[in-house]
């Protein structure tokens, strides 16, 4: 829907990398997974923003931190991406394999 006709960049994040950015305090994670989701488990400190009403102009400032997706598996991340950069935002971060690689790599979830 949104692909920008080949003019869209989705830069793939590790678990590992993001975790790490978040650690260092130089990224902020906005996960789109809708609410019975983010519900039942989620990453400590994602920034909560369903795919379902996602609208690029209410993301939170980043304050100088890289901006990263993230969703259940890294589908709906690559869209919220490729959304924000429809909108003129310079967002183009994703979780990789989403809160399924999160987990898969041993980090913590809250719920």
């Amino acid at each position: 829907m949104f692909g920008l006709f080949g003019r869209s960049t989705v830069r793939n994040l590790s678990a590992q990398e993001v975790a790490a950015e978040l650690a260092a305090d130089r990224a902020i994670l906005v996960d789109v997974r809708e609410p019975a989701e983010t519900a039942r488990e989620r990453i400590p400190g994602a920034v909560l923003m369903p795919l379902s009403a996602f609208d690029p102009a209410e993301l939170p400032d980043p304050a100088g931190r890289e901006v990263v997706f993230s969703c259940a598996s890294g589908i709906r991340s690559v869209k919220a991406s490729e959304m924000a950069q429809a909108a003129g935002l310079p967002y183009k971060s994703h979780l990789a394999g989403g809160l399924q690689a999160w987990k898969s790599a041993g980090l913590p979830v809250e719920s």
